[in-house]
């Protein structure tokens, strides 16, 4: 039974999350600032919010990342599907060290992915004769989606049983017409949480589409970053603040979900 912590240990916990969450907390409210002051509050208003949606460069950076996000999400999705099924099919001794480099994306960190795909894209473009943009882009966010979807759908399928496949296999299924319809059903719990995942993160990536982007091709992060090198305007706090609320909303759903699997598989 695992020790609850003591006065001290949830003093450090409040802290840290008083520092890390305080600074986004001053970002939102003065996005509702009237005045550009950073330091002053001189009263609320929406302006800001509106002078957003009417920013042309901001929509269409806007427009990027949800189509990026999207496009990436549902192929990392259908990807990472088939490569849990055929992960967790495997003998131990093949899974455990192809699991090991699924992993390297989530452990390396993301400037290393960046430059090591920048690097990548700029060998085939020398001998495929193609440049920088959203194709490039768009595999980058695959790439380092992929293997959240299969950490996400691995635990679903230790819950299959197993005989379910084989009597549908017995009663004349093919392999594919018994993945689609006895193991997708199983596992659609945690093909969607998959999705959501990878929805997020490419959502909210910067480091990998600054380095993998082509000219023409800016991301909402980007766009905020680009911002940000001249002076500061509180059209950046509303589009930050819109970007983490959308972002929060998609974790808080996939804890729910993952909390209600979890109580159903308990029960």
């Amino acid at each position: 039974m695992m020790k609850k912590p003591g006065l001290l240990g949830r003093l450090y916990s409040a802290l840290m999350l008083f520092f890390l969450y305080a600074p986004i907390f001053v970002l939102i409210v003065f996005s509702f600032n009237s005045s550009k002051s950073r330091s002053v509050w001189t009263g609320f208003t929406f302006d800001w919010y509106k002078q957003l949606l009417d920013d042309a460069a901001i929509l269409n950076s806007f427009y990027i990342t949800v189509v990026l996000s999207l496009i990436a999400s549902i192929i990392a999705t259908i990807i990472g599907t088939f490569a849990a099924v055929g992960f967790f099919d495997m003998k131990k001794k093949w899974r455990e060290p192809l699991m090991q480099i699924n992993n390297i994306p989530m452990i390396n960190a993301d400037i290393i992915t960046g430059v090591s795909m920048s690097l990548l894209f700029v060998a085939l473009g020398q001998m495929l004769k193609f440049e920088f943009g959203f194709g490039t882009l768009l595999i980058a966010h695959v790439t380092f989606n992929i293997p959240y979807v299969i950490l996400s759908i691995m635990p679903k399928l230790r819950q299959l049983d197993g005989n379910l496949v084989d009597a549908a296999m017995d009663l004349g299924c093919t392999w594919m017409k018994a993945f689609t319809k006895v193991i997708v059903p199983e596992i659609m719990p945690g093909i969607i949480n998959g999705l959501i995942i990878a929805f997020t993160l490419s959502i909210d990536d910067f480091v990998i589409s600054y380095f993998t982007a082509g000219k023409g091709v800016e991301t909402l992060s980007m766009k905020i970053f680009a911002m940000t090198r001249r002076r500061i305007s509180p059209e950046i706090n509303a589009l930050s603040t819109i970007l983490f609320l959308s972002v929060l909303i998609l974790l808080i759903i996939v804890n729910i979900r993952e909390s209600q699997q979890d109580a159903q598989a308990r029960s």
